[in-house]
């Protein structure tokens, strides 16, 4: 981006073909070694990625997306009911445990998985993913926003204008105010507020219906998660898990506050009981 700290939290090929692994059903895929975060900087050898049991989630169990970037989109295959259910049945016995909406965990464990079919060699973990949602937006629940059983807050989620005031970048507008409803200054949009101008790269289908929508969870932890994955990246090797949370916002603080809370919820998934 470099990802803007103006949004929400400064104010406070398709992929249906999964590989078996997703930290569901008890057994976080990706859990930190150590629960420390680090204080010395962003490059350490601690990430949350010692690897441990995945669920047998089958190859083609799940939801398809749009593996697509920059906004030309495809429409996947017709869903297969036993992934997504054993998908939707995780997320609803790890809410209680990690107090993230169900919704949002299932958003964040199709997001892995899609990532990990498109790009194998990045090994993102839905724990990630929910540690920038959790800043970012708190799961799509900003501002009193509700997230909906169709994966969209219950009213739009965008940030500050981007106008140059302090502690904000100054960018013009690029979307004409579609997604922001700003044509003076660009604002971050969605759970996992995105910039427009990132978005149009980024633009992603999470949950198959042909259309990418920032405030659409499911396309944007998928986008985020690309945006990630960027450039080659290895989200298990310790300088590339810090370099694309820092690529997200060039920050070590809110780098270290990722860390704590991937830590956390992937250390919490151990502790669901499987299906």
């Amino acid at each position: 981006m470099t990802k803007v700290r103006a949004g929400v939290a400064a104010a406070a090929g398709r992929a249906g073909i999964v590989t078996a692994v997703l930290a569901v059903a008890g057994a976080g895929v990706w859990v930190v070694a150590k629960a420390s975060v680090p204080e010395a900087g962003p490059i350490t050898t601690e990430i949350p990625a010692l690897q441990v049991q995945a669920a047998p989630v089958e190859p083609g169990t799940l939801a398809p997306v749009d593996a697509s970037v920059g906004g030309a989109q495809q429409q996947g295959q017709p869903q297969q009911r036993s992934g997504e259910d054993l998908l939707a049945g995780w997320s609803q016995r790890a809410a209680a445990v990690m107090g993230v909406p169900a919704r949002a965990l299932r958003a964040y464990g199709n997001a892995e998985l899609a990532v990990r079919a498109e790009l194998p060699g990045c090994k993102l973990s839905w724990a990630t993913l929910a540690g920038i949602g959790r800043i970012e937006s708190n799961h799509g629940q900003y501002g009193g926003a509700a997230l909906g059983a169709d994966g969209l807050p219950s009213k739009p989620i965008i940030g500050v204008p981007l106008d140059g005031s302090p502690g904000v970048k100054a960018i013009g507008d690029t979307d004409g105010g579609r997604f922001d409803g700003d044509s003076t200054h660009d604002r971050a949009v969605g759970p996992m507020q995105f910039i427009p101008g990132t978005w149009a790269k980024y633009n992603s289908d999470g949950n198959g219906d042909g259309v990418g929508d920032p405030q659409q969870i499911d396309d944007a932890a998928l986008a985020a998660g690309r945006y990630l994955c960027a450039g080659g990246r290895d989200m298990s090797a310790a300088q590339g898990w810090w370099a694309g949370i820092m690529s997200y916002n060039n920050s070590i603080e809110y780098a270290q506050k990722v860390f704590g809370l991937a830590d956390g919820y992937a250390k919490s998934a151990r502790t669901v009981a499987p299906s």
